[in-house]
């Protein structure tokens, strides 16, 4: 529009974010990995997706497998993408892959030195509940679970 204008941006390698999925025992309603972890910014804990940020030059798929690994212990058969997008393109350039990943294997966790994580599975219906009562506040949490359920078709009762 010919005016100069100051933005403050916060430059970003990006982050993933992974919608592990365990649909062994019911397709309807999976049971979901989540995380509880204490968020100094938000000053409290926060339940989560596993997630984290790539490092220079690092495939999205790979720092996906990495960052499952590292935060729960899974693995995973099968991978696809499910949706990319911005948390909050009004200052900061970071994009959020999101991953489903299916076929889990349990293994053992190996957080990063300052990570205190506490995970479990839920159900999906569970998840949904949790979103509904504001247990859950994460925003990439939100985003990829209701995503899910909506490609699910619904609320995903038992």
């Amino acid at each position: 529009g010919g005016r100069t204008n100051e933005r403050d941006v916060v430059r970003h390698n990006g982050s993933v974010v992974i919608m592990a999925i365990d649909s062994s025992k019911s397709k309807k309603n999976p049971w979901i990995v989540i995380e509880r972890q204490y968020r100094h910014a938000a000053r409290q804990y926060l339940w989560e997706l596993p997630a984290g940020k790539l490092d220079p030059g690092e495939e999205p798929l790979r720092g996906a497998q990495r960052e499952l690994a590292e935060e729960t212990g899974y693995t995973a058969k099968k991978w696809k993408p499910l949706v990319e997008y911005y948390p909050s393109p009004g200052f900061l350039g970071e994009s959020m892959k999101v991953f489903l990943a299916e076929g889990l294997q349990a293994g053992e966790a190996k957080p990063e030195e300052d990570e205190e994580i506490e995970f479990r599975l839920v159900r999906l219906s569970d998840a949904l509940k949790m979103i509904d009562k504001g247990a859950i506040l994460d925003g990439k949490t939100l985003t990829s679970v209701l995503l899910y359920a909506r490609m699910k078709g619904g609320s995903s009762k038992k």
